[in-house]
């Protein structure tokens, strides 16, 4: 596996580059050597109290995965992160199972916590919609409180979502047809 670390608001350790390597590593088991993986390491505003942000995406022959945590630390990140993406591998197994390693699931996981979890549709909800513009979408998003909003834009007459981003800022999402 390919591991390349990108770090924004920080000094990486050697302690921790080598660390953050020699756990990522343990995922080999899963990949093919020509496997990349990118993490992302960000110092983020210092009030906050989980500050330390870590990403790891894997690319494997055209398929992604993706997994982050926040943490007080790097080194806390990393033991909430791997589970995540451990779990992912296993969630998605059947779809890249002929993608992998062979006997890629005979052994033990390798991170301890690694619950599979098929989701399901659980609720439907219908409701209305009225053509908006984006500022009354806002509006009525910050009143709904929650972190997405799907609204007609009246200008374009076409479905949007406003969703709430990581970093507090609002994200806006709008489909094209093909």
């Amino acid at each position: 596996m390919r591991i390349e670390i990108v770090v924004k608001n920080y000094q990486l350790s050697d302690k921790l580059n080598d660390l953050i390597i020699k756990k990522v590593s343990k995922l080999d088991k899963y990949f093919e050597d020509d496997t990349r993986c990118k993490i992302y390491l960000k110092k983020e505003g210092k009030q906050a109290k989980m500050d330390s942000k870590m990403e790891i995406q894997l690319d494997y022959k055209g398929n992604f995965l993706r997994a982050q945590a926040y943490a007080e630390n790097f080194y806390d990140a990393l033991d909430i992160v791997l589970p995540k993406l451990e779990s992912q591998i296993y969630k998605h197994r059947s779809k890249i199972e002929k993608k992998l390693r062979q006997n890629a699931f005979r052994e033990q996981n390798v991170y301890e916590g690694v619950e599979a979890i098929d989701p399901k549709l659980v609720k439907t909800k219908r409701f209305e919609m009225h053509p908006m513009s984006i500022e009354e979408a806002i509006e009525e998003f910050e009143m709904v409180g929650h972190t997405f909003y799907v609204f007609l834009e009246s200008e374009s007459n076409t479905i949007k979502v406003l969703y709430m981003r990581d970093d507090g800022n609002l994200g806006l999402i709008e489909p094209e047809i093909i």
